[in-house]
């Protein structure tokens, strides 16, 4: 069953992290930085497309940085949508970090990387932002396009920060450790459901299980088995 069969008035997000790039192999910095898809990210976010293809997807977002159109382009393909940007779901930028690896971050600027580690939502590294910045401009974005196509399904390419400091959001966890907490591998699928622009429930989690085939079925709404304040709504 699809999404479409639904009677539900849910919105369903489809929040997805872009495929593999070469600089996300060798684990660098690259929040601001503009690189492109790997073939294995490509192949990666081909497997996520055929997943998808038969759900019913009203609008495709995406960051405005290659590696995120393109992921987008791929997963509009099948629904003959075309990908429009929103720049609030770019990547953290970090900074003077940018394309730099983590060692070498940590034996240049050994007190912005230690103090990143204690608190990396309100510490940025010099001339990057904190998470606290990227929520900021995330996440008005998104409860825009909630508010937007309301019951309507809509998938959102983004990056592994980004997406990770939304779900902190949303959920209500300490956003201070979301990098302890949350992962996002490249192509990773991620479904939030909202019973309105406020209210929202993480259906799936950095899913990757189109990796090595066509992935486990797209699981329906929630609806009878949750908390009142979800149920009432879908009498």
């Amino acid at each position: 069953m699809t999404t479409d069969d639904m009677t539900s008035t849910a919105t369903r997000v489809f929040m997805v992290r872009h495929g593999a790039t070469v600089m996300s192999a060798e684990d660098r910095f690259a929040g601001a930085t503009d690189v492109a898809l790997s073939d294995e990210g490509r192949e990666q976010t081909r497997r996520l497309a055929e997943r998808l293809s038969h759900e019913k997807v009203a609008a495709v977002y995406a960051s405005p940085l290659g590696r995120t159109v393109e992921t987008a382009q791929i997963l509009a393909a099948p629904h003959n949508l075309k990908v429009q940007t929103r720049d609030g779901f770019r990547e953290i930028s970090h900074g003077r970090w940018e394309q730099m690896t983590r060692r070498e971050v940590e034996k240049e600027f050994p007190e912005e990387a230690a103090e990143w580690e204690k608190d990396p939502y309100t510490f940025a590294p010099v001339g990057g932002e904190s998470g606290l910045a990227v929520t900021a401009r995330a996440l008005p974005a998104l409860i825009e396009l909630v508010r937007e196509h309301r019951g309507k399904n809509i998938l959102v390419v983004s990056h592994k920060a980004t997406i990770r400091l939304l779900l902190s959001s949303l959920l209500g966890f300490d956003p201070r450790r979301y990098r302890d907490n949350l992962d996002q591998k490249p192509a990773a699928l991620n479904i939030v459901d909202f019973r309105d622009a406020t209210r929202a429930r993480l259906t799936l989690f950095n899913d990757t299980s189109h990796y090595d085939k066509a992935g486990k079925a797209i699981p329906e709404i929630p609806e009878a088995r949750l908390s009142k304040w979800w149920n009432s709504l879908t009498k």
